[in-house]
């Protein structure tokens, strides 16, 4: 206790802390106030620039783990290359949209720093190794939010089924039963995930179609749906 006594009084004792707390004497209310605005926008904005720059594919795939595996295998994937010319990244699929959503997620994904640290999937052997492991953990991610990233991007109310390839619809029971299908996934009470429906429309265990580990693990397979 007495040196917990001494380490706070030496704390208190310092002339810097004394600076700080110290109640200032010539600076008005008025510019304090300002001064405290202006300090927390340029917090705030620089927060969210360097929120934002953890949240491109550029960021992602500056780890050569995630260079030399996933990505070189998502370029085979329609998520990367298709005739729309719309891309989907890393954050697209990943990472969510919605803020508080969105910090939930960079904060789980603190432990991944970790990983790399350390190592955890530095080698290709290594990654193909624990590829399961990482994907059966994705799965799961997007089953417990609904797959909310999925409907960032896709809307059942904006498919026109019957446009869509047909021996995609030739391995679903009927065109309408397909809807009825994608309408209860957009349903945001329905239990049914985006990974649920990829894996279970024909009655197999295949691996999700979304472009990162689920999908390439199922390619690792030889059981992909992505195509």
């Amino acid at each position: 206790m007495a040196a917990i006594a001494r380490a706070w009084s030496w704390f208190w004792l310092n002339p810097w802390v004394r600076t700080a707390v110290r109640p200032p004497v010539t600076l008005s209310l008025a510019f304090l106030t300002l001064g405290g605005f202006v300090a927390g926008v340029l917090f705030w904005g620089g927060f969210n620039t360097v929120l934002e720059a953890t949240n491109t594919e550029k960021f992602c795939t500056s780890c050569h783990e995630m260079k030399a595996n996933v990505f070189e295998e998502l370029k085979g994937t329609v998520h990367y290359a298709n005739r729309s010319g719309v891309r989907a990244t890393c954050p697209d699929c990943h990472v969510p949209h919605q803020w508080t959503d969105k910090i939930a997620r960079k904060m789980q994904a603190s432990k991944e720093v970790w990983g790399h640290i350390f190592g955890s999937i530095d080698t290709r052997d290594k990654f193909l190794d624990l590829r399961r492991h990482l994907a059966e953990h994705e799965w799961a991610r997007m089953k417990a939010n609904d797959s909310l990233e999925c409907r960032n991007c896709h809307s059942a109310q904006s498919m026109d089924v019957a446009k869509q390839n047909p021996g995609r619809r030739r391995r679903t029971r009927s065109i309408s039963s397909r809807a009825r299908r994608l309408a209860s996934i957009a349903t945001k009470a329905s239990p049914t995930s985006c990974p649920t429906c990829r894996g279970s429309r024909d009655g197999s265990d295949r691996a999700p179609c979304v472009p990162s580990c689920p999908c390439l693990l199922g390619r690792a397979t030889g059981q992909s749906p992505c195509g």
